[in-house]
């Protein structure tokens, strides 16, 4: 019997880093969420030569952009032929959109420290992810990528923002915990994003070290920590109770649009 490989595993395209399949995880009821369907990655505005390539060879269909219209403008996606492009900006309606906003100080050690010393990166960034899954534009835009899922014209799909993290790390949450992931599998994958990710940003951090200022002050605001999903975790919670209810109430999903998304995602046993 052929070992299957291990959930989670970073797929290699340099040029896009954090970038992986959600399929391979288990699900409470003994299902598997069914690979090569849905991926995550970060911008793809540097996709070129064999890496683009590489990307065509997913055969994704359709990639949804989760990105403001300033990062979109700044970073625009470069994609194989084909490939059809969607935006959903999960953060329009947002007054800082600070999870997009904060790796502007990469440059500014000074109002790095003034935005981010003394701890408060993990107060602002829980406030961002409580914007991600509350505000009406994120939740206009979820709902137009997940209800997008239950059709397989628009299979196999990749979500992304600019570093894959934030706004497409809560859309990988809130799609595993609907398929029946346990929530600490669904935490270890979010976490994931410091193995594929912090390695790529290290020019980041070492011209930051250059102009003067500490790295350390960055790693919340180019890594992800447990606290921020849980913050958007008991956003959900508040709100809505259960997850099912997240995509009934907020996401205008109803019941046979839910089941459609497990029937496309989860291989039952």
């Amino acid at each position: 019997m052929t070992e299957q490989p291990e959930p989670g595993q970073s797929i290699a395209i340099p040029s896009a880093p954090n970038l992986r399949d959600l399929g391979g995880w288990p699900t409470r009821d003994g299902g598997t969420v069914r690979s090569g369907l849905v991926y995550r990655s970060t911008a793809l505005n540097r996709l070129a030569g064999a890496d683009m390539a590489a990307f065509a060879a997913l055969g994704i269909r359709v990639v949804y952009d989760l990105r403001t219209a300033a990062e979109r403008t700044a970073q625009p996606d470069r994609l194989p032929p084909g490939a059809e492009y969607v935006v959903v900006d999960v953060l329009k309606d947002s007054a800082d959109a600070a999870p997009a906003q904060l790796l502007k100080v990469a440059t500014d050690p000074r109002a790095a420290e003034e935005l981010l010393g003394g701890g408060k990166a993990e107060p602002l960034f829980a406030r961002g992810y409580r914007e991600i899954v509350s505000l009406p534009s994120a939740c206009a835009a979820y709902h137009r990528l997940f209800f997008d899922l239950t059709a397989e014209e628009h299979r196999p799909a990749l979500f992304h923002c600019t570093t894959g993290k934030d706004r497409t790390g809560w859309a990988a949450a809130a799609l595993l915990l609907l398929l029946g992931v346990a929530d600490d599998l669904v935490m270890k994958e979010y976490l994931l994003t410091n193995a594929q990710l912090l390695p790529a940003e290290q020019p980041l951090l070492d011209r930051f070290r250059a102009l003067g200022g500490d790295p350390e002050l960055l790693r919340p605001v180019v890594g992800v920590a447990a606290a921020y999903l849980e913050a958007a975790l008991d956003e959900m919670r508040q709100e809505f109770g259960a997850i099912e209810r997240y995509f009934s109430e907020a996401l205008k999903m109803d019941d046979s649009a839910q089941k459609a998304l497990r029937a496309a995602f989860v291989e039952s046993v």
